[in-house]
């Protein structure tokens, strides 16, 4: 399922390369992402995990755009850190491909003129 907003796709479907292990042993590889939003993106930054670590922005930041990661029903930051470095690698190289903006995307909204 991919939802659209005004005609811009929002959400995108992915599959983990090896999946997360719920506590009940359960493997769950397909989930959904969506479009971050600037606060996806500032929040992160007033969390005092990340000012001890700053490393720790990119599990902050997953755990708030990743909606549906198998049958888990809350994505929080716990699933995220528990996740094999594999799917964690993954899943940051697929939150940079859906959110940063195309060539061919942004001259088709100049052609239409939805640009700035």
């Amino acid at each position: 399922m991919r939802a659209k907003q005004g005609g811009l796709q929002t959400e995108f479907d992915f599959v983990l390369p090896r999946g997360y292990v719920s506590p009940d042993g359960t493997l769950h590889r397909k989930g959904r992402m969506r479009l971050a939003t600037a606060m996806d993106e500032i929040a992160p930054l007033r969390d005092p995990r990340v000012k001890a670590n700053q490393a720790y922005l990119v599990i902050i930041l997953l755990a708030r755009v990743t909606t549906k990661l198998g049958e888990v029903e809350v994505i929080d930051t716990g699933v995220i850190e528990n996740l094999f470095s594999a799917d964690l690698a993954f899943l940051q190289d697929f939150y940079r491909q859906i959110n940063e903006l195309r060539p061919e995307e942004s001259e088709s909204e100049e052609e239409s003129g939805q640009g700035e």
